[in-house]
């Protein structure tokens, strides 16, 4: 029975994988010309989307670019080759671009709907590590992804391709996102259920609370009807408005504890007097993210929502924010 490597060998092995495939993408670096240029003008002029298309570990590498490609500004989609063949061909429009990736540049699933591409004019970019490959020779605009050696130990099985395949799509990518001037908000757009989604997307409005919710009382109330108020809509705060809705001031926990060292009496004491004039306020079209730049930066819980006119329109809790994700 062989023996066990011990935690020496193993480090050893993975350090000798990552170096490899490291070289591997250095390499890839050296040999870029003109031909990615290429490609890019290619998919920008494209009127259609980008399918995406390869077999076995190929395929899962072109998935992830289809993906990525489509959440950075370039509409992508994958195509199965196998698939393709048997009806998903269909898919495929006239004015769309087709990026096939093959290291053997034979694939025959690939090599047999080519005729079909072709028939239907469709540019194709081919990312292969044999330039003089069939599927090479097809296409419109080779990006060279060869490398010298697999990391397997065996160097057969697909790993510093794989690899490579995936960082020259990523450079794809990444550089078509660059070229559309593609902007955080339009990521966000694609990706509304991550957190940076909430951050760029979620507006004041959309937490805010309004109408029955809100706390509010009037300047010449007493305080006990300020702290009923408080008690009863349970955002530890409440408002003070004048008659015509404008903002006087706000009354928070925080003054409460001020209030009682201070020994007034609750019956008859003017929620005027007690209250903060000039609180901090924020619009409701403001981004989310920006009300916690506001709580964190000034060290308070809630926020007052104004309108153009200082008049009360809602309230917003640090909690509210906590809760979607915001912060």
């Amino acid at each position: 029975m062989d023996k066990r490597p011990d935690d020496k060998d193993l480090l050893a092995t993975a350090r000798r994988v990552l170096d490899v495939e490291a070289r591997a993408v250095a390499a890839l670096g050296i040999r870029l010309d003109g031909n990615f240029a290429r490609a890019c003008r290619l998919c920008l002029d494209c009127q259609g989307r980008v399918v995406v298309t390869g077999m076995g570990k190929s395929g899962h590498i072109g998935g992830k670019l289809a993906a990525t490609l489509a959440s950075t500004g370039t509409p992508a989609f994958f195509v199965h080759p196998g698939e393709a063949s048997h009806g998903d061909l269909g898919m495929i429009t006239r004015k769309d671009l087709v990026l096939a990736i093959s290291n053997s540049g034979e694939t025959a699933e690939i090599i047999t709907i080519l005729p079909l591409l072709k028939r239907l004019g469709l540019p194709l970019i081919t990312m292969t590590g044999q330039p003089d490959s069939t599927l090479g020779r097809a296409a419109d605009v080779l990006l060279d992804i060869a490398v010298a050696e697999e990391a397997c130990p065996l160097n057969l099985a697909p790993t510093a391709s794989t690899t490579a395949s995936l960082a020259m799509g990523d450079a794809l990518a990444v550089a078509l996102l660059e070229c559309r001037g593609f902007t955080r908000e339009e990521f966000a757009l694609s990706h509304p259920g991550g957190s940076l989604g909430r951050r760029l997307l979620l507006r004041v409005a959309d937490l805010m609370h309004s109408g029955e919710e809100l706390p509010v009382v009037a300047p010449d109330a007493p305080l006990r009807e300020g702290l009923v108020e408080m008690t009863r809509k349970g955002l530890g705060m409440t408002a003070i408005t004048e008659a015509d809705g404008r903002l006087a001031g706000i009354f928070t926990d925080g003054d409460l504890r001020r209030t009682l060292d201070r020994n007034v009496d609750i019956h008859s004491t003017p929620m005027r007097e007690v209250m903060t004039a000039g609180c901090k306020t924020i619009a409701a079209d403001e981004l989310a993210a920006e009300a916690v730049r506001v709580l964190e930066e000034h060290k308070i819980t809630a926020l007052l929502v104004t309108d153009g006119q200082q008049r009360l329109i809602g309230a917003l809790h640090i909690h509210d924010l906590l809760r979607a994700g915001v912060m």
